[in-house]
């Protein structure tokens, strides 16, 4: 029907799916903007340190502030489309967007760096929900098979591009493209986006109705909860008094926020999604996917670096083993999507990406490409037939008006799962290392014969360059072979931890309810 609730005729629906997905291709590549620029500058760090005279401590904020506007930006999303319509909202994001990128760019010091940063994360964490939003608004349920498929494709290879892309861009150029990449684009889709997205009105009555205090508490909340999440494993957790007084702060604003969420008229963000079954389900496997993408994102270029010393050329072309498995897996997933149960497709997928983690818990100091191939191949795999199919198990059976409100707590289910993961990844490899270092130093004693024999071997090697200061040069390579292994031994723990997560979510999976398969026409309308 058209806007005067008329029928449209063939050609006039024709018209209108072909302006839908005009539209909504264009809302795709700001869902790519906003989740590659997560990662984008993360192989770079150093160059702009160099570039706006930073100190370490300074620059970590550079990643920091964009991912706490971010995570504050996802759930409110909900409410701010409902009020200006998801065409204003989205348009509003992407120029903001751009022009935050624009500053980031022309960056003078760390200090302004940091402020562009948490406008460009907020305006950018608009886009990302209101793109999944848009493919249960703007298509009926059984023409929503592809747009979910490319959703899903974005979604899982953003993440794996950012920080390779960033690596070749600051090579090649300099820092400043890393923001300079978004202009043209950012400024295209904004013009299309306004012309073709149409397909709902804004409420300015919800201006009127906003809730300060639980907007106040969100913030608090979720921007606290980032901050500790990402200095905590950097600075001993609760030693360090400020990750301390922040988590108070984020214990605080908890309490606001879900208070407000359950006793304001109009909360911020509308909690009552959650008597969804389904969503419960398919936002728990979103947590999960969220731990082991950006986990295995981190962990496999961080060994490849730290332990093989592989430059960034080399651990893109690794990385991009998982990026190729999972666009060609797209098509299958697609077409298995309309024809199957998808918590089974969903155990699959999980179960793939928990098998190909569990294969690379036995790694080596000799592991490199080829021992990362297949355990790449069979995440990347994994990782396609879970975006798709959690996407459909969490939004397929919310109601039109769930559907905003349902995205945005989806999207911060992953993100959150991935700023949690990320942070006891940390903390379980230095755990983990220390541990293993003292086990392994315990039996390097120079009453063991083996040890004798090192010693003994490796000063007569060094003796002729050295003299005498063969033996100690001897012990220091001993004790770096000692480090180097307790590193590999604690990725290994890590890497097995997270294969048994994966395979523990798939056991959630038969409480869910029979979701309606992809593509699968439904009698209610969209």
């Amino acid at each position: 029907m058209n806007d005067d609730g008329q029928l449209l005729s063939e050609e006039e629906r024709k018209a209108a799916y072909r302006r839908a997905w005009f539209g909504f291709i264009a809302m795709m590549f700001g869902n790519f903007m906003a989740i590659l620029d997560i990662q984008i500058v993360a192989s770079s760090l150093k160059e702009i340190q160099a570039g706006l005279s930073a100190s370490a401590d300074e620059l970590t904020w550079v990643q920091t502030s964009y991912l706490i506007a971010e995570v504050i930006a996802i759930p409110l999303s909900g409410y701010l489309s409902r009020m200006m319509s998801t065409r204003i909202y989205f348009v509003i994001s992407a120029i903001g967007f751009t022009l935050a990128s624009l500053l980031c760019a022309f960056a003078w010091n760390i200090e302004s760096m940091i402020v562009f940063r948490v406008l460009q994360g907020f305006l950018g964490g608009g886009m990302i929900p209101t793109t999944l939003g848009a493919i249960f608004l703007l298509f009926p349920p059984e023409k929503r098979q592809l747009p979910t498929v490319l959703v899903g494709l974005v979604m899982t290879t953003a993440p794996a591009l950012g920080p390779t892309l960033g690596g070749y861009l600051t090579a090649a150029f300099s820092w400043h493209w890393l923001f300079f990449i978004n202009i043209i684009p950012g400024t295209l889709l904004s013009i299309v986006v306004w012309q073709y997205v149409r397909f709902d009105k804004p409420d300015w009555s919800l201006l009127r109705k906003i809730d300060l205090w639980g907007l106040l508490g969100m913030a608090l909340f979720l921007g606290s909860l980032e901050f500790v999440l990402d200095e905590g494993p950097r600075h001993d957790w609760f030693e360090d008094e400020l990750v301390w007084r922040m988590f108070w702060v984020m214990l605080a604003g908890a309490a606001l926020f879900f208070w407000r969420a359950f006793s304001a008229e109009h909360p911020i963000v509308e909690l009552r999604t959650y008597k969804n079954r389904n969503f419960v389900f398919g936002s728990i496997a979103a947590f999960v996917v969220g731990v082991m993408i950006f986990g295995m994102v981190y962990l496999v270029p961080t060994f490849l670096g730290g332990v093989r010393g592989y430059n960034s050329l080399q651990i893109g072309q690794t990385m991009m083993v998982m990026g190729v498995a999972m666009f060609s897996s797209a098509p299958l997933v697609g077409r298995l999507a309309t024809k199957l149960d998808l918590r089974l497709l969903l155990a699959y997928g999980l179960s793939m990406v928990a098998a190909g983690t569990y294969l690379n818990a036995h790694l080596t100091a000799d592991s490199g490409f080829w021992q990362f191939f297949w355990p790449q191949v069979m995440r990347g795999h994994g990782f396609m037939f879970c975006m798709i199919t959690m996407t459909g198990l969490a939004m397929g059976t919310l109601s039109p008006d769930q559907v905003k409100n349902g995205s945005g707590l989806f999207n911060l289910m992953r993100n959150l799962g991935g700023a949690i993961g990320l942070a006891l990844i940390n903390t379980g490899l230095h755990e983990r290392s220390w541990f293993h270092y003292a086990h392994l130093s315990a039996s390097i004693n120079d009453a063991r014969a083996p040890v004798q024999e090192a010693l003994s071997n490796g000063s007569a090697l060094l003796r002729p360059e050295l003299g005498g200061d063969a033996g100690a040069a001897t012990l220091g390579r001993i004790a770096g072979l000692v480090q180097q292994q307790a590193a590999i031994m604690s990725f290994n723990d890590v890497m097995l931890v997270m294969s048994l997560l994966c395979a523990l979510a798939v056991l959630l999976l038969p409480f869910a309810d029979k979701p309606q398969m992809l593509g699968a026409a439904a009698g209610g309308a969209h």
